[in-house]
């Protein structure tokens, strides 16, 4: 029994090296998460005897689990914009949708296609499909291959809503006027510039008149301006947007112009108060100015470079000077971490121990952040390592010399023969 017992803590602790070894073997592998070795008894032999408490003799130890740990790794930036982290919990979504896997490696980079792989070639899963309504990515249901095709013509966006933020000066006198400026883009991607001027019309009081240039419409008069909204507006006592075309202060709806480059005419919605009700504009005793413009249009552009933010969105550049969300990291979460299967090649693959797959975007449903251009290194401490190794090593030189003990006295019985 002595050797049995002996010869067991010698496989458990030569188990344990080799845990330990491969460990510091990874030592500089991206998203690499180190494992670590729990023993347990084995079964116990009852030797009988009058003792009150049970009499029994241990028959030696086996390994109990082998876990990798999900610490965080440290942070490197990289500079690499296709450089992604997790700060936090999750995985990376690679592989297609009929054989997935799971990574920490967020060392990605775009093929020959545009697509998003990884370094051995598997594509990252995330959401590229956009709502026509909103222009939003998609984020619910499956997640597919992510492809951002660099250099390729991205097809324009017409403006559907756009708004200043200006003050009309209260102590201006009437028939003064004041112009603001929006650059505004039709289907086919051209650029107008839409001008609204204020006339005041008495205290409190202003009309407005929207133009753009006469020779940019179907039915316009080159050099003349042509019309495309008017109305007119009031402000309280207080410089607060009252009234606007004889009704409470909303948005104005404006019919798509028919421009003449033969671009679909698309609806335009003039904000002029938010969704907490603030209006944009004010009747306040100071001059009359536009402190800032916005728009959601763009005209046709190639994508110039890419970034990913802290909720995994890709965000594309173009030569327009635009920036355009064109994709999602999809991020995935289980129940147990530590039941999911190596592959190799720093990634997972499920388990029925680590249970179904939770797939998402990040910063939701218990997944962690990214940090874009960075990279997450392996969680393996050297000093933790070491002091483990002199362990093993010690545990294996002990049982050993308990195998040589019990040889001794196995030897001292053969010999009271003689």
């Amino acid at each position: 029994m002595g050797f049995s017992a002996s010869l067991s803590g010698l496989n458990v602790n030569q188990q344990k090296l080799n845990v330990i070894g491969n460990n510091l073997a990874n030592i500089n592998t991206i998203g690499f998460k180190a494992s670590t070795v729990q023993f347990m008894d084995l079964v116990s032999q009852s030797v009988g005897g009058s003792s009150a408490n049970p009499m029994q003799v241990g028959l030696g130890v086996s390994t109990g689990s082998i876990s990798p740990s999900f610490k965080q790794g440290g942070i490197e930036n990289t500079g690499v914009p296709t450089n992604v982290a997790i700060q936090g919990n999750g995985f990376f979504v690679v592989g297609t949708a009929s054989n997935r896997s799971y990574t920490r490696a967020g060392d990605f980079s775009f093929d020959a296609e545009g697509m998003l792989v990884t370094p051995d070639g598997l594509p990252v899963q995330g959401y590229s499909a956009t709502d026509p309504a909103t222009g939003n990515i998609i984020t619910t249901g499956q997640p597919s291959n992510v492809v951002v095709p660099p250099g390729v013509l991205r097809a324009p966006t017409a403006t559907t809503k756009f708004g200043t933020l200006s003050n009309l000066d209260s102590g201006a006198p009437v028939a003064a006027t004041f112009s603001a400026s929006v650059q505004i883009y039709d289907a086919l991607g051209a650029s107008h510039v839409a001008t609204i001027t204020y006339a005041k019309t008495g205290a409190g009081a202003w009309s407005y008149t929207m133009t753009v240039p006469g020779e940019d419409l179907a039915a316009g008069v080159p050099g003349t301006p042509s019309t495309i909204a008017a109305g007119t507006m009031t402000f309280t006592a207080a410089g607060k947007l009252n009234l606007v075309n004889g009704a409470a202060a909303a948005d104005v709806a404006i019919p798509g112009p028919a421009w003449i480059n033969g671009a679909a005419a698309t609806p335009l919605s003039w904000d002029l108060v938010d969704a907490n009700g603030v209006a944009s504009l004010t009747g306040f005793a100071g001059p009359s100015a536009t402190s800032s413009v916005t728009q959601n249009g763009a005209a046709a552009g190639t994508i110039n470079s890419i970034s990913i933010n802290s909720e995994g969105e890709i965000l594309a550049t173009f030569g327009t000077g635009s920036s355009v969300t064109v994709g999602q990291l999809a991020l995935a979460n289980f129940n147990n971490p530590q039941g999911l299967v190596k592959l190799g090649s720093n990634r997972f693959g499920e388990s029925e121990s680590a249970g179904i797959a939770n797939v998402g975007i990040a910063g939701t449903g218990g997944r962690g952040t990214l940090i874009g251009s960075s990279l997450e290194q392996s969680n393996v401490d050297i000093a933790q390592e070491f002091t483990q190794m002199i362990l093993a090593q010690r545990g294996y030189q002990a049982n050993s010399k308990s195998i040589t003990v019990a040889d001794e006295l196995l030897v001292d019985t053969l010999n009271l023969k003689r």
